[in-house]
């Protein structure tokens, strides 16, 4: 047992994954940097337990992990917000918040439901996830095969030295991931050239929806179709978070954390980079609407939509 604790897996959920802030700068190794796909939540997990930004921690999609505590523990939710209850080793039950400081008592178990909106919860611990890093990262890349295995029941997640800095506050009062339509920002390009002169109007005009055959290499949408210019494709060229890539099919795909690094469709367009966290919060149902970055919100958009560009 590590002296500092550990997390024990009971559930997992959907998918549970380790992650930090990735592996940058391996591009030429054929490494992609993969880490959170929420990287703002994960970073404010680990500010709230007093660690270091790129410390890692555990992104669990759609909640239902459940996770004891060996070891009295320093923990804190970020990202999309679920019911989080923790049930002490005499059975007594309490809720926990969400973006604020918590403890998980030893051998307490900590379990989370679905969130109501948005997709990807990060639960830091106070030490950080004290995996082996892999290329000096602890990250878990799905495209790749490339980090710490995914956590199943029983594994035992060891926990780090805690920071020498305590935490400064016990809640973030930071909003949720949005609810209803996403408004995402785009630079046109890099081979907006390859489409007709309509196909960024036609990108824009409508939302696309965010279907079920999506993770954290991309976002496959369903919506108008985007024609092309030219036939053919192009050769192996580099993809970045944010690229939104067409196949021959026309419906476009945005990429995520675990992207490709090479692809060979062209892109339309790439998400701003703020922009692309928000983009990773997106549920299966939810629609997306694209915009041009400076471009002003069209004069009917509703309420919602223009608070989503404030």
């Amino acid at each position: 047992m590590s002296r500092y604790g550990l997390l024990e897996v009971v559930a997992t959920g959907p998918m549970t994954t380790v992650q930090d802030l990735g592996r940058p700068g391996r591009g030429d190794l054929g490494v992609g940097r993969s880490g959170a796909a929420d990287r703002g939540a994960l970073r404010l997990a680990n500010r709230l337990v007093g660690n270091s930004e790129c410390a890692a921690a555990l992104e669990v999609t759609f909640g239902g992990l459940c996770v004891r505590a060996h070891g009295n523990l320093l923990i804190a939710l970020a990202g999309a917000a679920c019911p989080a209850t923790v049930t002490g080793p005499l059975g007594t039950r309490w809720p926990i918040g969400h973006h604020s400081v918590e403890r998980l008592p030893c051998e307490a178990t900590l379990q989370l439901g679905a969130p109501a909106r948005g997709v990807r919860t990060y639960l830091a611990v106070r030490g950080g996830v004290d995996v082996p890093p892999v290329l000096g990262s602890r990250a878990t890349d799905i495209l790749a095969g490339l980090g710490p295995d995914l956590p199943a029941p029983g594994a035992l997640l060891p926990v780090g030295p805690p920071p020498d800095a305590f935490p400064a506050v016990d809640l973030a009062p930071v909003p949720e991931p949005a609810g209803g339509d996403l408004v995402l920002e785009i630079l046109p390009g890099p081979r907006d050239d390859w489409f007709t002169p309509d196909a960024l109007r036609v990108l824009c005009a409508e939302p696309y929806e965010v279907t079920t055959d999506s993770n954290r290499v991309g976002i496959r949408l369903r919506g108008p179709v985007l024609e092309r210019a030219r036939e053919g494709e192009l050769p192996s060229e580099g993809m970045v978070p944010g690229a939104i890539q067409v196949p021959p099919s026309g419906r476009p795909t945005l990429f995520l954390a675990d992207h490709p690094l090479t692809g060979g469709y062209p892109v339309i367009a790439v998400v701003r980079t703020q922009d692309v966290d928000r983009a990773a919060q997106a549920r299966p149902g939810q629609r997306i609407r694209f915009r041009i970055a400076g471009d002003l919100p069209p004069p009917n958009a509703s309420p919602a939509l223009s608070s989503h560009t404030a």
